[in-house]
């Protein structure tokens, strides 16, 4: 059988941000650490999608303690007054955060502030998200940081010369570079964190094939009907549901002796199934790739890490 949510701990006294939360793994993520007990910030694009989704998680689990905050992590504006807002409202303590939101395989796009939009949001959105609220991860003891990637980080390695794919854009292999990203993030931060002596775990997860929204949003946005109705078909018959896909991500956040920079992944051929160590690229262990992605991060965003020299 396996791990599965009825495993996780009792997280009263906990608090959790969890990004992309208003639907599919984000959505199940957010309701099952607030079934456990830990406070939970939905952290999504439309305030709108995170107010029916919050009507929906306080239905499902009516002791819910849970708040819906708007942030868009394709504008580093809006990343900052998050951050803020947070240090204000929540006195510096950050038990968990699960950079889970993402985008997938869309057409052409740029951030508000000029970025891929992949690169943009699934990096260094949450690249930027991290480091602004690093120091009250710092201040709380046994902090976690779950980044969700993919196994399509499997089709390419980030191409430092064109991080924003302005020479060419094919967007899946565009996506995998970003999802590769993710996990290079992983490893710096966790080397960092702990050079530095900080009691703070950088995990990564991924969800096989979970059937989401995510699949059939570069579609819909170029009106391609089949592809969007092909996506549909693979969702219903192949994907395992969001509820499973979110299992990994669960276990990383919550789950006891998580090692820092594991990749946590569905047992079946890392498709389907209980979490368990996941297939993971060599590239993604690649110290200097992540040290020079690190510092092209920092420059791009501006953000520093304060406490993870």
């Amino acid at each position: 059988m396996g791990w599965t949510a009825a495993d996780m701990p009792d997280l009263s006294g906990r608090h959790a941000v969890v990004t992309g939360a208003n639907s599919g793994l984000g959505y199940c993520t957010a309701r099952e650490l607030a079934r456990h007990g830990a406070r939970v910030v939905l952290a999504c694009r439309s305030e709108t999608r995170g107010a029916e989704a919050l009507e929906r998680l306080t239905a499902e689990v009516p002791s819910a303690d849970a708040a819906v905050w708007r942030l868009d992590l394709g504008d580093l504006g809006s990343v900052r007054e998050f951050a803020e807002r947070h240090d204000r409202e929540h006195g510096g303590r950050l038990d968990l955060l699960v950079n889970n939101a993402g985008v997938m395989a869309l057409p052409h796009r740029r951030t508000v502030d000029g970025f891929e939009t992949q690169f943009g949001v699934n990096h260094l959105g949450h690249f930027a998200l991290t480091g602004l609220l690093l120091p009250q991860l710092l201040r709380t003891p046994g902090a976690r940081v779950v980044t969700v990637s993919s196994m399509l980080h499997l089709l390419a390695n980030v191409d430092m010369r064109d991080l924003n794919s302005e020479r060419r854009y094919r967007r899946w292999l565009v996506y995998g570079r970003s999802k590769t990203a993710n996990l290079l993030f992983t490893h710096e931060l966790a080397r960092r964190v702990a050079a530095a002596g900080a009691d703070v775990v950088a995990a990564a997860a991924h969800p096989g094939y979970a059937s989401t929204n995510l699949q059939a949003a570069g579609p819909r946005m170029e009106g391609r009907k089949a592809a969007e109705t092909v996506m549909a078909l693979g969702n219903r018959l192949v994907a395992q549901p969001a509820e499973a896909g979110a299992l990994p991500t669960l276990y990383a956040a919550t789950a006891p002796g998580v090692r820092p920079d594991s990749f946590t992944g569905p047992r079946l051929l890392n498709w389907r199934g209980a979490p368990a160590p996941s297939l993971r690229a060599k590239w993604t262990f690649d110290d200097r790739a992540a040290a020079r992605l690190w510092e092209a991060s920092e420059q791009l965003t501006g953000v520093r890490y304060d406490g993870a020299p």
